[in-house]
């Protein structure tokens, strides 16, 4: 079997920039709740759990069904293993709430919401942890459906170099970086989220790597 070429490092530049632009450097602060965001990255919940522990919430909603990626490895559903890895890690199952239907971050954020106001939680501070390379999609999406509250975007503090050993498979994590860019600029058109400015160099390593053949996670 013949090995698939690692990638170039124009490559590698054009996806450290789009990685870059993918973190929003908000001010991690206290918050009155926190989401949790399902995936394939069990880094979110364990992420949770440390932020937890440092008191930035008293409250956590995971959220998160099953989709392709995930259905083998969370068979239970993305929030409940979320949920399961978290009380591992420290967090006590009262500080737990568990949304476990979502099927996109639009529905992350929306059923939350509706999860927490059926406990009687009404916040106006959101501390929304996702992976590191989603966290602008998901500001987008939370200022389009759930635009009056005060939102936070965090993740684990990993540099791209980091997250792509931590992922073991280099050409998939920038496949999942366009992937997500594409989102960022197309669901506003959509209604699924508010636009977002997307500077030039970012437009332009966008293309290259387009080009170039990393496209197995886009929209089709």
């Amino acid at each position: 079997m013949v090995q698939e070429a690692s990638i170039t490092d124009q490559q590698w530049r054009d996806a450290e920039i789009i990685w870059d632009y993918h973190q929003m450097g908000h001010d991690l602060r206290p918050c009155e709740v926190a989401v949790g965001l399902g995936s394939h990255d069990l880094g979110v919940a364990t992420y949770a759990a440390e932020l937890y522990t440092a008191a930035f919430f008293p409250l956590v909603v995971f959220s998160g069904g099953n989709s392709p990626t995930t259905a083998v490895r969370f068979p239970r559903g993305e929030a409940v293993h979320f949920r399961d890895h978290a009380i591992a890690s420290g967090v006590p199952e009262d500080a737990i709430l568990v949304e476990p239907n979502a099927g996109n971050t639009g529905e992350n954020i929306s059923l939350s919401r509706a999860v927490l106001a059926h406990h009687g939680h009404r916040p106006k501070s959101l501390l929304l942890i996702s992976k590191p390379y989603m966290e602008r999609r998901a500001f987008a999406t939370c200022r389009k459906v759930w635009p009056e509250i005060d939102v936070v975007c965090t993740s684990e503090p990993l540099k791209f170099d980091d997250y792509v050993q931590s992922i073991g498979d280099e050409r998939l994590v920038v496949d999942m970086l366009v992937g997500d860019l594409q989102r960022v600029i197309e669901y506003p058109k959509r209604g699924f989220s508010a636009p977002q400015e997307v500077p030039a160099d970012i437009l332009a390593a966008y293309a290259r790597l387009l080009d170039a053949g990393f496209d197995s996670r886009l929209l089709r």
